[in-house]
């Protein structure tokens, strides 16, 4: 194989991606095809299939069905109303107050889920009718929604984060997760101060003041769900479980506080494990093929090719910065956010390392990169989302959210060129 079999795949791929085939078999035929280029049918479809199988064991990845699932029993159990409750009591009566409560609860169920179509779903699911009755504007509800339901990708636990872990080739999750924390923040506390402001400009109703008696039994009803937190995050930071066996104890916990909640009954169970079991399954599918394309791609050395390239053409380490966030803002707007990881780390990661960047550091600057194309037509999966559960148009979303989306790229420079705020709490605990 050799430059037009690599030509090949880039086609073969884009063709397939524009007559709407699936991510994951879009990746998988244009991979074999570019196999079946130097060999044999048979000796082929083994490869393929040997590759797959190969990058799908690892114990690490095992984490990912079991918070598939502890963020199924959250959206069901009743957590998602816990949490906005909750961050009414903090925020509610300030001017926007709906719009700061939307990002709040967005946060901490992204945080507890890890998962950004979870947290657009139940907290959209909850809070747009809810600004609808206070006179805001669906549009503008959804893109509130839609922008801050990505923040839990950065704030741990998370899927993407674990994925990134598996292409880098072992890059600690514990120090991941913790350089998440600092920058998710840093992305909801702009969302929030963006929305704010549009909200007050366009005058919103103000919400009535909580009495001190609903905010403190909120706040102490709230604290199950927030706990999940400090379990899954602290155990594994502190040694106690590992990444897998702290997504095993959130599906544990989750189901207890689901029953205690008695949001899930004995008879939802079934359908929650069916549909855990369809999003584990294109998930998986989907990192087994763009594990297969990522070996192609190194098998032809175009990891190498690429870094030799961009480190000879362009000597400034901050332009080579830009044009990869560049390139992955691209790829972001038409690749899922899992295959664009297993497929683009193992490319720009070593531009990273020979620039001297932390690959923890650079983890958190390839999910954010690639969060940001989950808002982003054409494949924008939150974005769907977002507008289906609004009920909204997307064609009326996308000019409420500019504001909000030019946020997230100023926060994506300040977090691309400030590397301390990623690595200060990893190097805090010691990794």
């Amino acid at each position: 194989m050799g430059f037009e079999s690599i030509l090949i795949l880039i086609l073969i791929f884009v063709l397939l991606l524009s007559i709407r085939v699936p991510i994951a078999f879009s990746i998988g035929v244009a991979t074999l095809a570019t196999i079946l280029l130097s060999v044999d049918s048979l000796p082929a479809i083994t490869t393929l299939a040997q590759r797959m199988a190969t990058g799908l064991d690892s114990f690490t990845l095992l984490a990912i069905p079991f918070f598939i699932l502890a963020g199924q029993l959250m959206n069901q159990g009743g957590i998602a109303k816990k949490l906005i409750d909750f961050a009414k009591v903090l925020v509610g009566m300030l001017p926007g107050g709906l719009a700061y409560v939307n990002v709040i609860s967005a946060m901490l169920f992204g945080a507890i889920s890890g998962s950004a179509v979870a947290a657009a779903s139940a907290i959209g699911g909850i809070m747009d009718p809810q600004m609808k009755e206070e006179g805001y504007d669906p549009e503008f509800g959804a893109a509130v929604n839609i922008t801050s339901s990505t923040t839990g990708l950065l704030i741990p636990p998370s899927n993407v984060l674990i994925v990134y872990s598996l292409a880098s080739g072992g890059v600690s999750i514990a120090a991941l997760f913790l350089a998440g924390y600092l920058p998710g923040i840093i992305v909801g506390l702009g969302l929030m101060l963006t929305s704010g402001y549009i909200a007050f400009r366009k005058k919103y109703k103000v919400a009535v003041r909580v009495p001190l008696k609903t905010a403190f039994f909120r706040f102490f009803d709230a604290i199950p769900s927030l706990f999940l937190i400090f379990v899954v995050i602290g155990g594994i930071i502190g040694g106690i479980f590992t990444a897998t066996e702290a997504a095993a104890v959130a599906v544990l916990y989750a189901l207890v506080l689901s029953f205690i909640y008695r949001e899930i009954t004995i008879k939802k169970i079934p359908d929650i494990l069916l549909d855990s079991a369809k999003t584990t399954a294109i998930v998986m599918l989907l990192i087994a093929t763009s594990v297969a394309m990522s070996w192609v791609l190194s098998f032809e050395n175009i990891p190498q090719a690429i870094s030799e390239g961009l480190l000879s053409m362009v000597e400034s380490g901050v332009a080579i910065l830009l044009i990869m966030n560049l390139i992955l803002l691209f790829i972001g707007a038409f690749i899922d956010i899992t295959p664009a990881i297993l497929i683009f780390t193992p490319i720009f990661l070593p531009v990273a390392l020979e620039l001297g960047i932390d690959p923890v550091h650079f983890g958190i600057i390839i999910v954010f990169n690639l969060t940001v194309g989950l808002c982003t037509p054409p494949v924008g999966t939150v974005l769907f989302v977002g507008c289906s559960v609004a009920d909204v148009p997307i064609t009326k979303v996308i000019k409420p959210m500019l504001p909000l989306f030019i946020v997230m790229l100023i926060s994506l420079l300040l977090i691309t060129f400030v590397p301390e705020i990623s690595l200060f709490l990893p190097r805090l605990f010691g990794f």
